[in-house]
């Protein structure tokens, strides 16, 4: 069995959040003195865990976010984010840089309804979801190549940290249920291949996990809501999930979501 842990935060906010404007790909704003203290405040809440890769969306509202967390980790500070375009928010072409509310207006008179409707110039929600599958089938490859590469030395130990418990401090333990923190504590004895944090954005990440659920099979947190499901993560919002890997079959993984757009750090 290959362990991908994998922990995704939306980024901090700007000030176009604050004004309920759209922001997509097209706009590419800087976080706003709010959106640095969010970012502080995630990077704190994850200050005790060791990742093994970090991975941020290109856009600077996301790596400011990424570069924020990773500043604030006892372990892991100079570990190097790599910017994928593929973490991208959800393209809103004529819609970008003007108010949500004109959005809406536009999904009416076109007898749709948001998020589903795209505008001109936009990402369909299924063109979203293809983006995150391909990126999310490339951290479960990264994993098996990972368990490859060591297992394939002579007397090499396993990539776990487990045996320094304080590389597994996480936080969000609290917020689970007692059957979440038994499939948390027995993988300590397993080998863990990668521990990965992702800053991407709100719609980009609802479509992710939409994929998760509902192509993959993930099994949620038992005191979830759908409406809980469905929303946008707050800016920071931290979810974090347990990908199980039989036999290096990347078609089948198993994956657990401890917790989902947890923000007790805000």
């Amino acid at each position: 069995i290959f362990f991908l842990l994998f922990t995704i935060s939306f980024s901090g906010e700007t000030r176009y959040n604050k004004d309920k404007i759209l922001q997509g790909q097209g706009v590419d704003e800087p976080l706003s003195a709010t959106g640095f203290r969010q970012a502080d405040a995630a990077g704190l809440f994850l200050s005790n865990v060791k990742f093994t890769h970090a991975f941020s969306s290109d856009l600077l509202r996301a790596k400011q976010t990424a570069a924020a967390i990773l500043g604030k980790n006892r372990f892991c500070k100079d570990l190097e984010i790599k910017y994928d375009a593929r973490l991208r928010e959800r393209k809103y072409g004529v819609a970008e840089g003007r108010p949500l509310a004109d959005l809406k207006a536009m999904a009416k008179d076109a007898g749709e309804q948001c998020p589903s409707f795209t505008p001109s110039g936009g990402e369909t929600l299924d063109e979203v979801r293809e983006r995150a599958r391909d990126f999310f089938e490339s951290l479960c490859q990264l994993a098996v190549e990972l368990e490859q590469k060591e297992h394939g030395k002579p007397g090499a130990p396993g990539r776990s940290s487990g045996t320094s418990g304080e590389h597994f401090v996480f936080p969000w333990t609290n917020h689970c249920s007692e059957a979440e923190l038994s499939s948390e504590g027995s993988r300590s004895s397993m080998v863990l291949d990668a521990n990965i944090l992702v800053v991407s954005h709100g719609a980009y990440m609802r479509n992710w996990i939409g994929y998760l659920v509902s192509d993959l099979n993930c099994t949620l947190p038992a005191n979830l809501t759908k409406s809980q499901l469905s929303s946008v993560s707050p800016n920071t919002g931290v979810s974090h999930f347990i990908i199980k890997l039989e036999n290096g079959n990347l078609l089948k993984p198993n994956i657990t979501c401890v917790c989902l757009n947890q923000d007790s750090h805000l």
